[in-house]
């Protein structure tokens, strides 16, 4: 495999970036034209005089704004450990560079719209998700790099790299159909920063030291926000789909155990509406199959079996979406499929977490079925995961996490045992020390990806980290839906635009002098919350201050506060009006 520079300088010129690699004897040079916006390959004694100069770590790719190219370099990285010998990165700060010198030729709404696309990339950057390796490929599973062609092999990381998580992809578009250009990329993963995220520890049991890597890879394919991208797309992407995999490395052996996780497989969105759960909706008017075999068709080629576990309650307003599934599994009639359905929040009603065995028993004998990935010393392959467990619930993230843990609990007892790691007979529930660091990194996993897709860490993570569920695990929970709530009515269009820009969903057109930004807002948007915040004001002073009577008090009362409850009630009746929508992809391609 071609390794890529890990080191950099750039430098700026009034006609050029220059961007020097600066490895010991490396004498290449990539130069931009910042007119053209041609790239090419050049070396160190072109570099003209240059009065800017900066040490950078990596290029993150170009991106197109209404005031012209932009270039976006990784200015500071952080070592996250070691992975089989190579060093995994997660990149912390980023620069954004215009390639224009100046912006005089933008009028004022131009250049209105040009800042607020470069914070919608700035927030993207700043969601402490980007993580990298020079010489490693982070985009795919132990097993599928065991099971590579020498051609594969050869190839560089941008090449070789499964699409689905590489989350720079869109950016790198003009290095892409130049291979000579390759060891400048620096192949980024959003695993779900935890978005994805990657956790790697140094643990003990018994005396011995084993490293154990938690990888969770966030595809970028139906990216987005929690209510904004539910079920799947045309091409049968789902949304949120994370593939998580544990690995373990001990005295030369290493084992491996993917899981993966993603929306309900069919076409079913639920909008914000300012109601605290939006009801789902199932699209009646698609063929649903048609996106579900597209959507199961490529997960056995990649991963075998599937156990579809899903997590959601078998009644209310879930119950539709549950039998759809079960419906859905039956009609496609594929034999490498089976469908699981484990009401999680009846079975664990009143804080009974330990009936989450039943489901564990339930899929028992499937998981060993399914084994997993186990390599020896001298690199001998001793078993292979043959299937894989796909959870879910609707948000993808906190009942599917818990479970997911648990799983993956099982499958490392066995593990370790076969690694020499564990005594016959002994438990990991049993190795307090490791069990910690365990608990805590299964529920900083799913911190991590509840931030990217809900906007606050993950409900039930003191379950997770502790093995119990407790009282102020329920208070923060309280805490952090309320903050789900305002994030996802309030904030999340802006959220949802960024993702889309970043990854190319939308495109910035220099020529069109108009963008979706300055849509104006109905009528109503305004002037009924204006309504509503007199309304409420004025019964609260005629409650404070008293009139003459208290009849007189009381109409008063009366008459404010029906005013503000029928404004409230015509705000909640309206309510997509209100919340905060995406601008920049049209609405029949969110729903």
């Amino acid at each position: 495999m071609a390794t890529t520079y890990e080191s950099f300088c750039l430098h700026t010129t009034p006609e050029k970036f220059y961007i020097e690699a600066c490895d010991d004897g490396a004498d290449d040079v990539l130069a931009i034209d910042r007119v053209s916006t041609e790239i090419t390959l050049t070396v160190r004694k072109d570099i003209p005089p240059s009065d800017l100069s900066q040490p950078i770590c990596g290029i993150m790719g170009t991106i197109r704004m209404v005031a012209g190219m932009y270039l976006i370099v990784i200015t500071k990285k952080k070592k996250v450990g070691d992975l089989l010998g190579h060093t995994v990165w997660k990149a912390v700060d980023f620069d954004v560079i215009s390639y224009k010198k100046t912006m005089l030729h933008l009028t004022d709404n131009q250049m209105q719209d040009n800042k607020a696309f470069l914070s919608m990339i700035n927030n993207v950057l700043q969601t402490d998700s980007f993580y990298f390796a020079t010489n490693y490929d982070l985009t795919h599973s132990l097993q599928r790099l065991a099971n590579t062609s020498p051609e594969f092999q050869e190839m560089s990381l941008l090449e070789r790299a499964d699409q689905r998580f590489v989350w720079n992809g869109h950016l790198l578009r003009d290095i892409f159909p130049q291979p000579e250009l390759h060891n400048f990329d620096q192949t980024l993963l959003e695993p779900l920063t935890t978005q994805p995220v990657i956790i790697m520890k140094s643990c003990c049991i018994n005396g011995k030291v084993f490293e154990w890597n938690l990888i969770s890879r966030r595809s970028c394919f139906r990216a987005g926000v929690r209510y904004y991208v539910r079920g799947i797309d045309t091409e049968g992407h789902a949304a949120n789909f994370v593939e998580t995999e544990q690995i373990v490395q001990f005295n030369g052996g290493k084992a491996s155990f993917v899981q993966t996780r993603g929306s309900i497989p069919f076409y079913w969105s639920q909008r914000p509406n300012l109601k605290y759960k939006p009801k789902p909706q199932i699209n009646k008017t698609v063929n649903h199959l048609d996106g579900f075999q597209r959507h199961f068709d490529s997960q056995i080629i990649i991963y075998g079996r599937q156990v579809l576990l899903n997590l959601i309650n078998q009644k209310g307003s879930e119950k539709p979406l549950e039998l759809a599934f079960d419906k859905m599994v039956t009609n496609f009639g594929n034999s490498m499929i089976k469908y699981v359905a484990f009401d999680f929040h009846k079975e664990c009603s009143r804080m009974r977490w330990h009936r989450l065995q039943i489901l564990l028993d339930m899929v028992a004998e499937m998981q060993d079925e399914f084994g997993y990935f186990l390599v020896d010393s001298d690199g001998s392959v001793l078993g292979q995961q043959d299937g894989i467990f796909r959870s879910n619930c609707m948000d993808c993230l906190d009942r599917t996490n818990v479970i997911q843990s648990l799983l993956a609990r099982r499958s490392l007892q066995s593990q370790l045992q076969r690694l020499n790691v564990l005594h016959v007979g002994q438990q990991i529930e049993d190795q307090m020390d490791f069990e910690k660091i365990y608990k805590n990194a299964w529920a900083d996993n799913a911190n991590a990806c509840a931030k990217q897709y809900a906007g606050t860490g993950a409900l039930k993570t003191d379950f997770t980290r502790t093995g119990k569920r407790t009282q102020l695990g329920l208070l923060m929970d309280g805490w952090n839906s309320m903050i789900r709530y305002y994030k996802n009515n309030f904030s999340d269009g802006f959220r949802q635009d960024s993702i889309d820009l970043f990854l190319g969903n939308y495109s910035v057109d220099e020529v069109d002098m108009t963008t979706p930004l300055r849509e104006l807002k109905d009528w109503k948007f305004l002037t009924l919350p204006i309504i509503m915040v007199v309304a409420f004001s004025m019964c609260i002073i005629c409650l404070l201050m008293a009139g003459d009577t208290w009849t007189e008090t009381l109409a008063y009362v009366l008459f404010w506060g029906t005013a503000s409850v029928m404004t409230f009630a015509v705000i909640l009746f309206n309510g997509r009006d209100f919340v905060d929508a995406p601008k920049l992809v049209q609405k029949e391609k969110m729903d």
